[in-house]
C-alpha cells in the first residue's frame, strides 16, 4: 500500500510525465477473502461503498485500471469480473499460471511471471545442490495443488525424489498440524519446498517449532513478507538458512525517506496510520480531545497519549520489514506502468484537446473499457535505475529475473534477507541459474555446506548403483563394477568396459594401458634362453671346428665328413633360429620364424637319416658281389637330403602364400596385460610342418634302431638311434606342454624343445666322437678302425 501512495506521490511531482493530470487511488482490503474481493471491484467499478454491480454512479470514470490482489487466488476473482469490461488489472504477486490465459482473463496483467517460471528454476536450484530426496507441503487449495503438481513433475524431471508432499491450510487442525509434523519427523528428507504463502505456511512453521524441528532445510517457491506480528522471534529460528525465489527488486530511490516522513498530521484521511501508531509507539489516540473523560482509565492513569509529533527513528524501520520489498516494488512498477499508458495515450491526443481539472474537456475523457488504456499497459517498457528493462510479454506477464534469497537469523536475533543468486528468463541454456554459495548461511546443525538431502549416499566413481526393489530411483545400493569394466562418474547406473587394450585402475574409475607382454631378451628367461643358445652355437661351431680341424683322422672320414660338416652346420642354424622366437614379434619375424625352423630342421634329420641310410648301405655293400656298391657315392645322400627337405618346403611355401602368419596383440589370456605373438594363422599348416619333421624323426629312427647291432667299431647306428630317441621324445613332449601354455610362455616351450633336441643330435652324434678324437687319438687310426670292424 505504501508503494502505491509513494509511487503515486512522485508521480504527481513528475512534471514531464503526467502534465497537468494528478493520479489519485482508493483502496480496498480484500482481508485474504474471495468474496471480500469481488466487493470490492464491484463496489470500484460502481463507484459507490455499496455495490450496485452494471452501474457506475459517478458523472466520471476517474478509475483507469486497479492493481493487485497479491493471492492468485483472489486475483482470479476479481479478474473474472474486470476481464468482461476489458478493465485492466496489474498484480504484483499473483502468478498462477491460468491467469495467463487471455482468453479467460482478458485483461489481466502482472508484473511478476506465473508460477512455471519460479517453480522449474525451484527444481533447478534443487539439483545445483544435489538434494535428491526432498518433501514437498503445498497450500490446500486450488491453486496449491495446481502449483504442487507442477513442481512435483519439474522435481521428477530432474531426476530427483519426493518423499513425500502433504497439504497444509491455516484452517488445519492441531491433530491434522501434529501428523503432518510426524510424516516430516520420520522423512530422511533434510530439504522440504514449501508451496504456499504466509497465511497458509504460518501454522506449518509454527508446528514445526513446538515440535522442535528445527533441522529441516525449507525452500520456498517464492519468499513471502516476513510479517512482524505473525511469527514470534524464537519461530523464526525455523526460518534461519531457509532458501527461497524473489521477483527482482530494483531500487526505489527516497522511499525509505518517504516512510520516515510518515505522519498522522500529514495524512488525515489515512484510516492506517493511527493503528501503525499506536503499534510502533507506547502511546494511544484520544478519541475525542474535548471530552477525555472518555479515555479508558488504565490509559488515563498511565497519562501516555500520541501527540503525532513522535518520529520514525531507525528502529521504528524495522516494523517495515525493508529486507524485503519484492513485492512492494513491484506494486511501484505497476502504478508507473499505469502512468506510462496514460502518458503514451495523452501524448497521442489532439493538440486542441485542453483539460480541466484533471479530466479531458467534454466527454472525451479515458474510458478503460474501451481497450485503450489496456492495449497501451500491454506496449509498455519501464527501466530500472540499474537499467533492467521490464515489459509485458503476449500472455501478459511481465519478463523479469529472479533473485535467490537466502534468511538469515544471526547470534544476536537479527533477521535479514540476503541475496544470494539470480535466475534470469533471457539468459542462454545452462546459464540461467547463478549462485553464490559461499554467501549462503546455512543452519548451525549443519557441519557441511550445503547439507546433504538424500535418499542414499552417492556411489562413488567405480561403483554402481543398484535400485532397491519398491522404492524411488533416488534409493538404491552401490557395488564395485564387475571385471574389466570402470565409472568415472557418481551415481552411474551401469560400467562400461575398457577398450581391448586397456584395463580398469584399482579404483576402477579409469581405463589404464595393458601391460605388454613379450619374450624379451631384457627379461631373465629371454636372456637365459638367449644365453644357452649362444652357448650351444659356440659349442656347434667348436666341434665344427675339431672335424674340421682333423678331417683327415680315420673317423671324421669314416662318418662321411662331408654330411659330418653340413648336419654341424644345420645343427648350429637350428640352434640359432631360436634366436627369432625371443624379442617383440614383427612381422618379418611372424612370418620367417616356423618355416625356417621346420626347413632348417628338416634339412639337419635329413641330413642324419642319409647318414643312416649310409650306414646301413656300407655294411651291407661291404661283400664284393652285393649289388648295393653302386648306392656308395655321393648321390644317395644328396638324393634323400632333397627329397626329404623339399617336401618341407613345399609345406612351407603354401602356408606363406596361403595363410601367412601375422603379429597379433592378444588380451584374452590375462586381463592386465596384452600378449604381443605371432598367430600362425592356420594352424592345419602348423601341426603338417611338425607332422612333417616328426614323420622323418621317426623313419630315422627306425631305420637306425633296425641297423643298430651293426659290426660298427663307433656304433654310429647307436649314437643315430639315441640321438632320434631324444628328438621325437622332446617334441612329443612339447605338444601337450605347449597347448597348455600361453603367452610367452608358449614361445619358452618351443624354443626349448628347439634347444633341447637339436642338443640331443649334437650330444649322441658328435660329442663322442670328439671324446675319441680328443682325449682317446690313439684309438683314432685307421688300423684301430679295421680291427674292430
Amino acid at each position: 500500500m505504501l508503494g502505491v501512495v509513494f509511487a503515486t506521490h512522485e508521480i504527481n511531482q513528475n512534471k514531464k510525465l503526467l502534465t497537468n493530470i494528478t493520479l489519485g487511488f482508493n483502496i480496498y482490503d480484500s482481508c485474504y477473502s474471495e468474496s471480500r474481493a469481488t466487493w470490492g471491484t464491484l463496489a470500484l467499478l460502481s463507484g459507490t461503498k455499496v455495490p450496485v454491480p452494471g452501474y457506475i454512479c459517478k458523472s466520471h470514470p476517474v478509475v483507469v485500471g486497479v492493481i493487485g490482489e497479491l493471492m492468485s487466488s483472489l486475483s482470479v476473482s476479481v479478474a473474472r469480473i474486470l476481464g468482461i469490461y476489458h478493465f485492466p488489472q496489474i498484480s504484483h504477486g499473483s502468478m498462477h499460471s491460468s491467469l495467463s490465459q487471455k482468453s479467460l482473463f482478458p485483461s489481466f496483467l502482472r508484473t511478476v511471471t506465473n508460477y512455471l517460471f519460479p517453480h522449474s528454476r525451484i527444481a533447478q536450484l534443487i539439483r545445483h545442490f544435489g538434494w535428491t530426496w526432498v518433501g514437498i507441503l503445498t497450500s490446500d487449495n486450488e491453486l496449491g495443488e495446481f502449483g504442487g503438481q507442477y513442481l512435483k513433475m519439474e522435481i521428477l524431471r530432474q531426476d530427483m525424489c519426493i518423499d513425500f508432499m502433504e497439504k497444509i491450510h491455516i484452517q488445519y487442525s492441531k491433530e491434522r498440524l501434529s501428523k503432518i509434523i510426524q510424516v516430516i519427523r520420520k522423512s530422511t528428507a533434510n530439504v522440504i519446498i514449501v508451496n504456499s504463502d504466509e497465511v497458509h505456511a504460518q501454522p506449518f512453521i509454527e508446528a514445526l517449532y513446538s515440535h522442535g524441528i528445527t533441522v529441516k532445510v525449507l525452500v520456498f517457491t517464492c519468499v513471502f513478507i516476513i510479517t512482524p506480528g505473525l511469527y514470534s522471534k524464537e519461530t523464526r529460528i525455523i526460518m534461519n538458512s531457509t532458501l527461497g525465489l524473489s521477483p527482482f527488486t530494483g531500487t526505489m530511490p527516497g522511499f525509505k525517506e518517504f516512510l520516515q516522513g510518515l505522519n498522522p498530521s500529514a495524512a488525515v484521511d489515512d484510516i492506517f496510520i493511527k493503528p501503525f501508531w499506536e503499534k510502533v509507539f507506547p502511546c494511544k489516540w484520544q478519541h475525542n480531545l474535548s471530552f477525555p473523560s472518555i479515555i479508558p482509565s488504565e490509559i488515563k492513569n498511565e497519562n501516555i497519549f500520541c501527540t503525532g509529533m513522535e518520529k520514525i527513528e531507525e528502529t521504528v524501520m524495522d516494523y517495515f520489514e525493508l529486507n524485503d520489498l519484492s513485492f512492494t516494488y513491484h506494486t511501484y512498477l505497476a502504478v508507473y506502468a499505469f502512468a506510462s499508458a496514460l502518458s503514451s495515450i495523452i501524448l497521442h491526443r489532439s493538440n486542441n484537446e485542453s483539460f480541466t481539472s484533471g479530466y479531458l474537456s467534454g466527454t472525451d475523457y479515458i474510458q478503460p473499457w474501451q481497450s485503450q488504456v489496456l492495449q497501451t499497459l500491454k506496449n509498455v517498457h519501464l527501466y530500472t535505475t540499474t537499467g533492467e528493462e521490464i515489459y509485458f510479454d503476449e500472455n501478459g506477464d511481465a519478463v523479469i529475473p529472479y533473485e535467490i534469497v537466502n534468511i538469515q537469523i544471526l547470534q544476536d536475533g537479527t533477521f535479514r534477507l540476503v541475496k544470494v543468486g539470480r535466475m534470469e528468463p533471457r539468459a542462454s541454456s545452462g546459464k540461467e541459474v547463478s549462485i553464490n554459495v559461499s554467501a549462503i548461511l546455512w543452519n548451525e546443525n549443519y557441519t557441511e555446506a550445503p547439507p546433504l538431502s538424500v535418499c542414499s549416499e552417492s556411489c562413488l566413481v567405480g561403483y554402481r548403483k543398484i535400485l532397491q526393489k519398491g522404492q524411488p530411483v533416488c534409493c538404491f545400493d552401490c557395488t564395485p563394477c564387475s571385471s574389466g569394466e570402470i565409472t568415472n562418474v557418481t551415481d552411474s547406473l551401469d560400467c562400461w568396459k575398457c577398450p581391448q587394450n586397456q584395463w580398469p585402475n584399482e579404483n576402477r574409475d579409469a581405463c589404464i594401458p595393458k601391460v605388454i607382454e613379450f619374450l624379451s631378451f631384457a627379461e631373465p628367461l629371454g636372456t637365459t634362453l638367449a644365453v644357452i643358445t649362444l652357448f650351444m652355437t659356440l659349442l656347434n661351431a667348436l666341434v665344427l671346428g675339431i672335424f674340421i680341424k682333423h678331417r683327415d683322422t680315420p673317423i671324421v672320414k669314416a662318418n662321411n665328413r662331408e654330411l659330418s660338416y653340413l648336419l654341424l652346420l644345420g645343427l648350429m642354424l637350428c640352434f640359432l633360429c631360436s634366436l627369432i622366437f625371443i624379442g617383440n614379434p614383427t612381422a618379418t619375424t611372424c612370418l620367417l620364424r616356423q618355416t625356417i625352423f621346420g626347413i632348417i630342421f628338416s634339412f639337419s634329420i635329413s641330413l642324419v637319416l642319409a647318414k643312416t641310410i649310409i650306414v646301413v648301405i656300407a655294411f651291407k655293400a661291404a661283400r664284393p658281389d652285393s649289388k648295393l656298391q653302386i648306392l656308395l657315392g655321393p648321390t644317395v645322400p644328396k638324393v634323400v637330403v632333397c627329397f626329404c627337405f623339399i617336401g618341407q618346403f613345399i609345406i612351407c611355401a603354401a602356408w606363406l602364400l596361403s595363410n601367412p602368419p601375422f603379429v597379433e596383440y592378444n588380451a584374452k589370456y590375462a586381463n592386465v596385460k596384452i600378449v604381443i605373438e605371432c598367430n600362425e594363422h592356420s594352424v592345419t599348416f602348423f601341426y603338417c610342418m611338425l607332422g612333417y619333421l616328426g614323420c622323418l624323426a621317426v623313419v630315422c629312427f627306425v631305420v637306425a634302431f633296425l641297423v643298430r647291432n651293426l659290426p660298427d667299431t663307433f656304433n654310429e647306428a647307436k649314437f643315430i638311434t639315441f640321438s632320434m630317441l631324444v628328438f621325437v621324445s622332446v617334441w612329443l613332449s612339447f605338444i601337450p606342454a605347449y597347448l597348455s601354455t600361453q603367452g610367452k610362455y608358449m614361445v619358452a616351450v618351443e624354443i626349448f624343445a628347439i634347444l633341447a633336441s637339436s642338443a640331443g643330435i649334437l650330444s649322441c652324434i658328435f660329442l663322442p666322437k670328439c671324446y675319441i678324437i680328443l682325449l682317446q687319438p690313439q684309438k683314432n687310426t685307421r688300423k684301430h678302425l679295421m680291427g674292430t670292424a
